[in-house]
């Protein structure tokens, strides 16, 4: 069977999604046309000036339906989820609930968090009120299909704003579905719109002018040429960008909720999640006992058909991202890293790769510098917390971390020194639509979820009354 670039390459503007269990061809979805293309601009603008004037309790409504439609749907989206993208069943479940929760948060905690701020200054009245910036594009990846796209846009719709989606081409068949429960809940054809488009389309929605603001979720790489081009157009945008987060275990830490939760954070959606822990600093006292455990609990993780709920490990989205994972791999090995597990790409059809821990793994390997886009571990051993910080904080990326202790001190010196959008203290990390999300560095900026996510495309707008 041909690889899916090989496909794509002999059709032009068709997106061709394939299954990564068993590498069979799912759909093709033709490019949207210029004319189309334009429709949906003109829709989403002026949907965008009706909306924005719209209550508050009525665009909460919407959300608390779009949830209640996603719960009635969630088993078929999730089997569409597996087929497109891989994930385990069972995770794209949590997953869908998941958007659930976050519609019903912002629709009974978002109303309050937009009200306008009274200010004390000499006029008789004044105070800040937080405006939509009207259309938003957003550049969503195939990781979490549904998730990324519900974070961003739950709260940007509550704010005022309308949606032009450009998912990625593997995931055509979630972001249609997606449209589809936005429409299912009442919005307007305007409010959310599903586009295939290439990526020249995606350069030139970003220059028109009915595109006031952009948001990406994806690599490092796709955020700096949004941005600058964002910036051209004088556009704000948000970026949640790549990760190689820190799991740093002390002495103290309970060693078995540790390599528990160790196992959970390297291994979720296949090992394909920006925000999953890949660099684990292990101090020098604990570290036997840890890597035993931890090389334990992955050899035991059973690896197939993401449909099957016993399966914790399904296959890589695609042929390019497990050969990429394992030159990374390779060349790791080659740097002086010890390859305790697997490190071989698993025989039959899929794109299947095994769980690997390596160790040992010198500062200048892929696997202590790179993004690591799959189930491959690296543990590394530290003297004191003073070096496991210097040793998280040696990346170019910064978007979460964790560490593991019972010393109250030890826990608070990281959270202080630790660079990352967030950190946790003996919990695994993860996204909650209570708090903000997004990283440092080369993992971007700007902030979704939480008041900061809701507010991030509304402009302050200061009133001042005599």
């Amino acid at each position: 069977m041909k690889a899916l670039a090989t496909v794509a390459a002999e059709i032009p503007n068709v997106f061709v999604s394939v299954n990564p269990a068993n590498g069979r061809e799912l759909s093709r979805t033709d490019a949207l046309g210029s004319e189309a293309i334009e429709q949906a601009l003109a829709r989403a603008e002026a949907e965008a000036l009706r909306w924005r004037e719209v209550a508050l309790a009525e665009r909460a409504a919407l959300l608390t339906e779009l949830a209640r439609q996603t719960e009635l749907a969630q088993k078929d989206l999730a089997a569409l989820m597996s087929r497109e993208v891989g994930k385990p069943f069972r995770e794209a479940l949590g997953e869908l609930r998941k958007c659930a929760w976050t519609a019903r948060h912002f629709a009974e905690q978002g109303p309050a968090m937009l009200a306008d701020e009274t200010v004390p200054t000499d006029a008789r009245t004044s105070f800040v009120t937080h405006r939509p910036l009207g259309v938003i594009l957003a550049i969503m990846p195939w990781n979490f299909p549904f998730w990324q796209v519900f974070r961003f846009a739950n709260p940007a719709i509550l704010a005022g704003n309308v949606v032009l989606l450009k998912h990625a081409p593997a995931t055509m068949g979630c972001s249609a579905a997606i449209e589809a429960l936005f429409r299912k809940a009442g919005a307007a054809r305007g409010l959310l719109q599903h586009l295939p488009i290439t990526v020249d389309e995606v350069a030139r929605l970003i220059a028109d002018p009915r595109v006031r603001a952009v948001t990406v979720t994806g690599s490092t790489r796709a955020g700096r040429a949004v941005a600058s081009l964002a910036g051209q157009h004088l556009k704000p945008c948000v970026l949640e960008l790549g990760g190689s987060d820190p799991f740093i275990v002390m002495p103290s830490a309970d060693l078995d909720l540790a390599v528990e939760a160790a196992v959970a954070a390297r291994v979720q959606n296949n090992g394909q999640s920006c925000i999953a822990a890949k660099r684990f600093i292990v101090h020098e006292a604990v570290a036997e006992p840890f890597e035993e455990r931890f090389v334990a609990a992955m050899s035991r993780l059973r690896v197939g058909d993401p449909m099957d709920e016993s399966v914790a490990v399904g296959p890589l989205a695609s042929a390019r991202a497990r050969e990429t994972l394992h030159d990374q791999v390779l060349r790791s090995v080659a740097a002086g890293a010890k390859l305790l597990l697997g490190g071989k790409p698993m025989a039959g059809p899929g794109f299947f790769y095994p769980p690997t821990v390596l160790a040992e793994v010198p500062a200048h390997a892929p696997a202590a510098n790179e993004e690591i886009f799959g189930p491959v571990a690296a543990l590394f051993r530290v003297a004191d917390l003073a070096e496991a910080l210097r040793v998280a904080n040696r990346t170019s990326y910064g978007l979460s971390a964790s560490i593991w202790t019972q010393s109250d001190a030890e826990a608070g010196d990281a959270v202080r020194a630790i660079e990352a959008g967030s950190v946790f203290v003996n919990g695994m990390p993860k996204s909650d639509p209570r708090l903000p999300f997004g990283g440092v560095k080369d993992s971007g900026f700007g902030r979704e979820l939480g008041r900061d996510g809701l507010l991030a495309f509304t402009s302050a707008r200061a009133i001042w009354m005599r």
